[in-house]
């Protein structure tokens, strides 16, 4: 069994402003997108200014944290919301969803890509090889608040998390970290470095992305306000993953049978009156 570090959820504090690591982890997910986005739209493989580049990662930002915690309200919060509205505002107090992001992210870029007239997947292709910065950096934040642990076991790397008991549980949240971070970054970057049919670069973010979530799910506990959907291990994290597998295995297959023109480095295609 490994020991659980106790981090101070708090990373410091300006007066009665606390500053948490969770939220930190937000700032280094986008930060880092947006340094990265910003190098490969100057080496020419976005197709994109760096202008808008950096108007998209904004609007991608507004769209998860937004989406974010909208999604979590409804999806996972909802009777709490009913109880106490104003909930939704205490942004301090957690409760991000993924999918809800997920939604906020693709708002945004349905309506950049139609202000700049190049289409969602042009933009979606190029964005996904970036979210696993943000959604490993996200993982460490729940690891530090000691929050979406998993089930009891007896394997070396267990771990007694605060408020969780006495006994050892799966680190799911570590389990995320890595397959959400590290190695979605790796697969999807890889399959990027080659020219892609447009929207092959999206479906495979839904498929990897969805295959990982699914499979944690079997040893991260439910959030206690919901449990099991059904027969005693179905979670509303698999319920919401399910369709973006499948929706990333139509993506994939609709790619590659319309061949169409190669992701970037090739340009973007723009209408008239697009933004130079």
């Amino acid at each position: 069994m490994l020991a659980y570090p106790n981090i101070d959820p708090v990373a410091f504090s300006l007066g009665p402003l606390h500053v948490h690591w969770y939220g930190l982890m937000y700032v280094v997910g986008i930060g880092c997108a947006w340094w990265l986005a910003r190098r490969r739209a100057e080496q020419g493989r976005a197709g994109l200014t760096a202008a808008e580049v950096e108007d998209l990662i904004f609007y991608c930002a507004l769209g998860v944290i937004l989406g974010g915690r909208l999604g979590y309200t409804f999806f996972y919060n909802l009777q709490a919301f009913i109880d106490q509205p104003w909930i939704i505002f205490r942004i301090w107090e957690g409760g991000m969803s993924f999918h809800g992001g997920l939604l906020g992210v693709f708002t945004a870029m349905f309506w950049y890509g139609r202000k700049l007239k190049c289409g969602f997947f042009a933009l979606s292709d190029f964005i996904g090889p970036l979210v696993p910065i943000g959604l490993g950096a996200g993982r460490i934040g729940n690891f530090i608040n000691g929050e979406l642990w998993g089930k009891p076991t007896d394997l070396p790397w267990a771990m007694v998390f605060p408020g969780a008991g006495d006994e050892p549980r799966h680190p799911s949240m570590l389990y995320e970290a890595l397959l959400e971070g590290p190695v979605l970054f790796i697969i999807l970057n890889g399959f990027v470095r080659k020219p892609r049919p447009r929207m092959a670069a999206s479906g495979m973010f839904m498929l990897f992305y969805g295959a990982f979530r699914f499979l944690v799910e079997f040893v991260r506990l439910p959030d206690a306000q919901i449990g099991y959907l059904a027969f005693g291990w179905v979670t509303m994290g698999q319920v919401l993953t399910l369709p973006m597998m499948l929706l990333g295995v139509w993506w994939i297959v609709l790619a590659y049978r319309r061949e169409e023109q190669p992701s970037p480095p090739t340009p973007l295609p723009r209408g008239e009156g697009s933004q130079k």
